[in-house]
């Protein structure tokens, strides 16, 4: 998830408008919320002054707000809170380990987001059962969903 888009989604959450955020942030009335507008379009990236500031006011880590990072345990753990936010993926457990699901609840995202899950679980299946290579598993997971619509 973008910037822009993570900025959006918390100013939602704490029920401000473009224009209060932005002053609070000290922009001028008249800029406020066209700064803001900029930000969560994406034509426009707040400076790293700028992104603290957000991540103050919405009381959240920078890496909650910054462009996902998955080479740190750090980013990569802001990425998957990201993905419970937009695609209702949630942590559970099953007998004492950890284990992510789908919110069934999230309608349309459940589908897509499932019907997504079960072609990568059904890939690695074939992987765990001999029925592909690792270099075949590794061409559908890097053609993904080029390939998947092939094999159709």
């Amino acid at each position: 998830m973008a910037i822009g888009e993570r900025i959006h989604h918390f100013r939602l959450l704490h029920g401000f408008t473009q224009k209060y955020l932005g002053q609070m942030l000290g922009f001028s009335d008249t800029q406020a919320d066209v700064r803001i507008a900029q930000y969560e379009k994406g034509s426009r990236s707040p400076k790293e002054k700028y992104l603290n500031a957000l991540a103050e006011i919405f009381e959240v880590s920078p890496h909650a707000l910054a462009v996902p990072d998955i080479d740190s345990y750090i980013g990569l753990m802001h990425t998957l809170f990201a993905i419970e936010d937009l695609y209702g993926l949630h942590i559970g457990e099953i007998d004492g380990e950890p284990c992510l699901r789908l919110d069934k609840n999230k309608g349309s995202d459940y589908l897509s987001m499932f019907d997504m899950f079960q072609a990568w679980q059904k890939q690695a299946a074939k992987l765990d059962t001999g029925e592909i290579t690792k270099e075949e598993y590794d061409e559908w997971r890097y053609t993904y969903p080029q390939l998947e619509t092939r094999n159709k």
